[in-house]
């Protein structure tokens, strides 16, 4: 006989020993799943039961009360639903503005408040950008200019069943830097001349230097001319100020010529006159209601009459 046909001896008792290795590893394996299958449907049934669920949490707005040269205070509206049987805290609110992956201001809120059971709330986020604190710290980002912006928010909510659990949301849009409007006095034309009491029209020139228009509603100025107040006003004025553009205006004005002295004489002889002005222009923009300042010291400009009363009307020989 040869050796392949040999019979093939077992060992009875390692094989049976190697089946109930098999097969208690069968059962153990079986067990754990069984256990875990268990607490899942258990879990299942007391969420369905008691209905506990995962809250929500959605962006509604995005105010701007307040926005000036120096600052623009931000409140951020967001929506928390609540589908729990019981309350849920907020344990924190972490938030995050950047620009082009730069980050602008975060912070911290702890402890924001409960949110009730089957209830929702909105939950004010209250941001203070700095303008100066951007733009010295990235020297790219220049006054008047739109930049992008992120705001990134983490709410951190206790929910029962499920634990601490964290609600991300982003929202994107634009912001503006925003940057005083230059001013200067064109020209000023008499509509009736006494050396007690003159009525001028102020030819105003404004450049807007923002990459966004600015809606003119309302100004109020004072001038000063050789030095002389002489007066000024706060009235409603419409008119568009294109970006990066340039508007004439014209206001009234009425001063006492008297008051000047000599300055008066150069006046009437048509010299150059020195001026100075400051005031507020109260404007509209695509960002909310601005009250932008505005100033010009050291300009110089001419008293002009009108044509009816011989004046020229040609510009050529302003000075600015």
């Amino acid at each position: 006989m040869s050796s392949s046909d040999k019979p093939e001896i077992v060992d009875r008792d390692a094989k049976e020993k190697e089946h109930k290795e098999d097969d208690k590893e069968e059962e153990k394996g079986g067990f754990i799943d069984k256990v875990k299958d268990f607490i899942q449907d258990i879990g299942e049934k007391i969420e369905g039961a008691i209905g506990f669920g995962k809250p929500t949490a959605d962006v509604t707005e995005i105010h701007v009360p307040k926005i000036n040269l120096e600052k623009a205070d931000i409140v951020v509206d967001v929506l928390i639903k609540n589908p729990n049987p019981v309350p849920i805290p907020l344990v924190d609110i972490n938030y995050l503005i950047e620009s082009d992956g730069r980050k602008l201001i975060s912070g911290l809120i702890p402890d924001a408040g409960t949110i009730h059971a089957h209830g929702e709330e909105t939950v004010k986020i209250p941001i203070t950008l700095i303008f100066d604190d951007i733009k010295n710290t990235y020297d790219d980002i220049q006054p008047g200019s739109i930049i992008p912006y992120r705001f990134k928010v983490d709410f951190i909510v206790d929910v029962p069943v499920f634990g601490r659990l964290t609600l991300p949301l982003e929202k994107t849009g634009e912001m503006p830097i925003p940057y005083k409007p230059d001013i200067d006095v064109d020209k000023i034309r008499f509509e009736r001349f006494s050396f007690e009491e003159t009525v001028a029209v102020l030819h105003l020139k404004l450049e807007n230097k923002n990459d966004f228009d600015l809606g003119l509603n309302a100004l109020d100025y004072e001038v000063w001319l050789s030095e002389v107040s002489i007066g000024g006003a706060e009235l409603s004025k419409s008119a568009k100020l294109e970006k990066t553009g340039i508007t004439y205006i014209d206001v009234p004005i009425t001063f006492r010529p008297k008051d000047f002295g000599s300055a008066l004489w150069d006046m009437i002889r048509g010299k150059g006159t020195g001026y100075s002005i400051k005031g507020n222009l109260d404007v509209d923009t695509p960002f909310g209601p601005m009250k932008l300042p505005v100033s010009k010291e050291g300009g110089t400009t001419r008293l002009k009459k009108n044509k009816e009363d011989g004046g020229d009307d040609d510009d050529d020989d302003d000075e600015e």
